[in-house]
């Protein structure tokens, strides 16, 4: 296919996915070019370099986040504490309707926070407020078709007004708020126990300071800090807004996820990770969310890093590559109704938890994305402190609950809905997490 003046390859199905990343991987890991991101990073950082400067940022980020998650507070410590914030935020609202946008955007954001800063933000603090608005704003222009024009022509777009501008304004405004963060860190790092993603960034820069070849440097923090933050806080924030909307419309399976949870656990707390095991019915309800919302359709682009034979093509060296996200989780061939939400897609005959090699919202190979762990962590957390505290409803029928897709470009958004919380009489203590 074309993308304005640039041929694309385009996979579609898991074996052909699954062939170019994994079983080609080395071919195929490169990363293709968004102009639109491009312009923000300019190849810096995590998500958006190539080659060496990308072996040694992500083999950094992935231990950096194993280090944190199992540190003094670990990652489930602190989704749990999270949790019980975004529940008090839910409850204030009194049974009236509102949308959930604010609470679990804050919540997410403050898990990232938390790994990339080391500390929460309250939720009133207007600089979290302003930050969240600027992402949620930019992840409605690029999946707009401002966003996706300006993608395939951005030389012309570049010179004409429209909100594709406000992209730009906005990702400078983010990075001069993380320029200020990591000043903060570089006056209080305990270089001998550092705390968070940018301690530890800077203490390998100060590792790597008289190495030439080495990728640890001021601008390739910021933007790594950038990535990390940004895809972390809107992505699992807008995959728990699809699932609340998605129980709206099936209020059965909300009532046996609270079935199941007071089978397994009881009434005087609420899940911990150590239950989901126990949890079958719950684990595939939060699987289907994902399989189902498709939140990143078209993945992130690839390209190719030599040219290579796939398929009985010869592909040049330097083709962007799109491996469709979508043709995977909605693959005919590997879900029953691919275009229904069922959790049965992930239960077995006797009910009990089974994986499906097509279910791979996070990609899959060498570029796959690092924060799974953390995003299933908080869905399976926040999700079950949710649906143990409050019965959720809605002002519209069941029915009448519209779960088509607002948009889908680069993202797959949903559309706007309004949340009625009925609280749910609990015993013991602690039972807002």
């Amino acid at each position: 296919v074309w993308l304005g003046p640039r041929p694309a390859v385009v996979l579609c199905g898991l074996e052909a996915v699954r062939e170019a990343l994994v079983e080609q991987s080395a071919d195929f890991s490169g990363r293709g070019t968004i102009p639109s991101v491009s312009k923000i990073t300019r190849g810096y950082g995590l998500a958006s370099s190539n080659g060496e400067r990308w072996r040694q940022l992500r083999g950094f980020s992935v231990r950096a986040l194993e280090l944190w998650g199992n540190g003094k507070t670990s990652l489930e410590d602190s989704v749990r504490e999270e949790a019980a914030h975004v529940v008090e935020v839910f409850r204030e609202t009194d049974g009236m309707p509102f949308d959930p946008t604010f609470g679990l955007s804050c919540a997410t954001a403050n898990i990232m926070n938390a790994v990339v800063f080391g500390r929460r933000m309250d939720y009133t603090d207007r600089k979290l407020l302003t930050l969240l608005e600027m992402i949620d704003e930019n992840m409605r222009v690029i999946s707009s078709p401002w966003g996706q024009v300006y993608d395939m022509l951005p030389g012309l777009m570049d010179l004409l007004p429209g909100p594709h501008n406000r992209l730009f304004r906005n990702a400078d405004a983010i990075k001069a708020f993380l320029r200020g963060m990591i000043a903060q860190h570089k006056d209080t790092c305990d270089w001998e126990n550092p705390k968070d993603f940018i301690d530890n960034f800077l203490v390998k820069m100060k590792e790597e300071e008289d190495n030439p070849d080495s990728e640890f440097n001021e601008e390739n923090l910021l933007l790594s800090t950038f990535n990390i933050f940004l895809a972390g806080t809107d992505t699992t924030s807008s995959t728990l807004r699809w699932g609340l909307l998605l129980l709206l419309k099936y209020p059965q399976i909300q009532e046996r996820i609270q079935r199941e949870m007071e089978e397994v656990v009881g009434t005087t707390r609420s899940p911990v990770m150590a239950d989901r095991k126990r949890m079958p019915y719950t684990d595939a309800v939060i699987h289907e969310i994902q399989r189902y919302a498709n939140i990143i359709p078209l993945n992130l682009p690839h390209v190719t890093t030599r040219d290579t034979q796939f398929r009985g093509f010869t592909i040049p060296k330097g083709m962007l590559v799109i491996p469709l996200l979508a043709s995977v989780l909605h693959d005919p061939s590997h879900w029953e109704s691919p275009h229904t939400f069922d959790p049965n897609h992930f239960l077995d005959e006797r009910g009990q938890f089974k994986k499906n090699e097509a279910f791979i919202p996070f990609s899959t190979g060498s570029r796959m994305c690092i924060g799974e762990k953390v995003a299933q962590t908080q869905l399976f957390l926040f999700l079950t402190a949710l649906l143990r505290n409050f019965t959720l409803g809605s002002r519209a029928e069941p029915e009448a609950v519209d779960i088509a897709p607002l948009s889908s470009g680069f993202s797959t958004l949903h559309r706007p809905y309004l949340l009625r919380c009925s609280p749910r009489q609990q015993t013991g203590r602690g039972s807002s997490a």
